[in-house]
């Protein structure tokens, strides 16, 4: 038993390490390691990855917004999308069958990634224009970045289609519990077309708030087994603190090829899986 913990300890150290710098929150790792790699039932991994998200986002935020990358503005706006549908994925979760869940989780991530290899080279977004709710809610902002050596000032556009694919990604989190990070950093870093760091840091804010927004409905259901949650929550909150670490001194560019073929390997595991396929 105490082997197997450790296991779990690390593995989580290991997704909270991941987590935080690509903004993912630690259960896009946590799901995968539980089920492909321990065998333990989706619904249970659901359940410890909810806490972990909370603990990513507790550990991770604090440092990101102690160093003035996150956006707290558009994160706090944003959060209206995200909960609502985290509410509304965490009443569907119990009715849909796990083999459904894996494809679902599978494709999701497979989804969030194609966009990011068109733009693995872009350091910085160019030709912003803010629209006209970016200006109304001042969404834009400034920051300094390290490894740049220079504050970089930075325009939020196409509000509502961020607002509206931030609705599907809080859903996303409530059904499968992985905080939906990926979808949060594709919402701002994609249609929004805000800088990755911006992005990331600004989803390591929300994803807590947004698998708060859920966790009740899965402890009411008896999906949260200690003896498996609180070494995965320890394990990516100690991850988390050392992925903050790292993230200032990485170049956007880096972030993205370190994200992309990880997310990519995992979407093509857990789809196979979901189809009966032993990987």
């Amino acid at each position: 038993m105490v082997d197997y913990l450790l296991v779990i300890f690390f593995g989580s150290l290991l997704a909270g390490v991941l987590g935080a710098i690509a903004g993912l929150g630690g259960g896009v790792l946590v799901v995968p390691l539980l089920t492909i790699g321990l065998g333990v039932d989706i619904h249970y991994a659901i359940g410890a990855s909810i806490v972990s998200v909370i603990a990513t986002s507790s550990g991770a935020a604090a440092a990101y917004v102690r160093d003035r990358i996150t956006n707290l503005r558009i994160g706090m706006f944003l959060e209206l999308a995200t909960t609502t549908g985290a509410i509304t994925g965490a009443l569907v979760a119990g009715l849909v069958n796990p083999q459904v869940l894996y494809i679902v989780f599978g494709l999701a991530l497979a989804t969030s990634a194609a966009p990011l290899v068109v733009r693995l080279g872009e350091e910085l977004p160019r030709g912003v224009h803010a629209d006209t709710w970016a200006k109304r809610l001042h969404l834009g902002g400034t920051y300094h970045d390290a490894v740049l050596q220079r504050p970089v000032l930075y325009q939020a556009t196409r509000v509502p289609l961020g607002f509206g694919l931030m609705y599907l990604a809080g859903v996303i989190s409530g059904l499968l519990g992985i905080g939906s990070g990926a979808f949060k950093v594709l919402a701002m870093d994609t249609a929004m077309k805000l800088p990755m760091k911006v992005s990331t840091t600004t989803s390591n804010f929300m994803i807590g708030v947004t698998a708060a927004a859920s966790a009740g409905i899965y402890f009411g259901r008896g999906d949260v087994n200690p003896l498996i949650a609180a070494p995965v929550a320890l394990g990516v909150l100690s991850g988390a603190f050392l992925g903050t670490r790292l993230l200032v001194r990485l170049r956007s560019t880096t972030l993205r090829k370190i994200f992309v073929p990880l997310v990519l390997a995992i979407a093509l595991e857990m789809i196979l899986r979901g189809l009966g396929v032993q990987v």
